[in-house]
């Protein structure tokens, strides 16, 4: 069976108590929109349950549905799947919009993976180091990352049991020999759920909006041997550079020009040696613990093998 009729067959059976559809009819429309069109099959899918949605007059939290596969969070390779999971809360985070309610890492004995909790959904807080059964999440996926968001269907079980969760980090050292396009003061899609960082104030799903300011790193680390692309978010990149959020857009504003903030970064970061460890998601790592080391490095040298990528 073709991937394309997969994704029919199951968009059909989500909106089989809705509408009166079968798995033909969506497996065309998706076929004109990947063959015509050239649309990626993810964002053919997300268009077409969309139209769907309003065709219905359904808001998306409204479509999950009971006797849902429990998945292990490292086996969730698809977007927008309904599943159970059963997992423990590892950490917490603050939320950067008001519009999300918790936010944090989820864990279990796979791995660990983002969780996000919208304000409009109403649930009940869950307290981080327990552990849950979270009955009828959504999967969601950006730029091969993925997490689960509670819905106001999802069902909340506490359970009193321990889960040893599994260590997915790796570690990664070496010399910061770039900071990439897109790193320093930023502006993600303030959009419930959407964390995309814009382009020329626009977001790729949402188009022209009024972003939220956010700081991140994406760097790249050679050991000699290897590069490796890491991404430090807002908290690691404050630690790392010794500058606040509020600190950059004050920098920002006083300069009227957003580049004065990576620059400043630049100046300071390259050329030093880090290890940093955290989750492998894609190409990239993602900082959660990051270390200074007294390196061996040659200064001119980084900086040449700097301009060169």
């Amino acid at each position: 069976m073709s991937d394309l009729r997969n994704h029919a067959e199951e968009i059909a059976d989500q909106f089989s108590d809705h509408l009166d559809i079968d798995a033909d009819d969506v497996e065309e429309r998706l076929q004109n929109l990947v063959d015509e069109y050239r649309v990626p099959v993810d964002e053919a899918r997300r268009s077409v349950v969309n139209s769907y949605l309003d065709e219905a007059g359904l808001d998306r939290d409204e479509l999950g549905r009971g006797g849902n596969e429990e998945v292990h969070l490292a086996d969730i390779d698809q977007d927008e799947q309904w599943v159970d999971v059963t997992a423990k809360v590892v950490e917490l985070w603050e939320p950067r919009s008001e519009s999300i309610s918790q936010v944090g890492l989820l864990g279990d004995e796979s791995g660990r993976m983002k969780f996000v909790s919208f304000t409009t959904s109403d649930l009940p807080e869950i307290e981080e180091g327990k552990v849950y059964r979270l009955g009828n999440v959504v999967t969601d996926e950006y730029q091969g990352n993925y997490s689960v968001k509670l819905n106001r269907t999802t069902s909340i079980e506490e359970l009193d049991e321990d889960i040893e969760v599994g260590d997915d980090a790796t570690t990664v050292e070496g010399a910061l020999v770039d900071i990439q396009s897109g790193s320093g003061l930023i502006k993600r899609c303030p959009e419930e759920g959407c964390t995309r960082v814009l382009q020329n104030g626009r977001c790729n799903e949402h188009g022209n909006v009024e972003g939220e300011f956010d700081l991140r790193i994406k760097g790249v680390l050679d050991d000699g041997d290897a590069v490796h692309e890491v991404i430090f978010g807002r908290e690691m990149t404050e630690e790392l550079t010794g500058i606040s959020l509020e600190e950059a857009q004050e920098m920002a504003m006083d300069a009227l020009d957003t580049t004065v903030v990576v620059d400043e970064m630049r100046t300071d970061l390259i050329g030093r040696y880090y290890r940093v460890s955290g989750p492998e998601l894609g190409r990239y790592v993602l900082a959660d613990d990051t270390e200074r080391l007294n390196g061996p490095a040659d200064a001119e040298a980084v900086l040449i093998q700097a301009r060169s990528i």
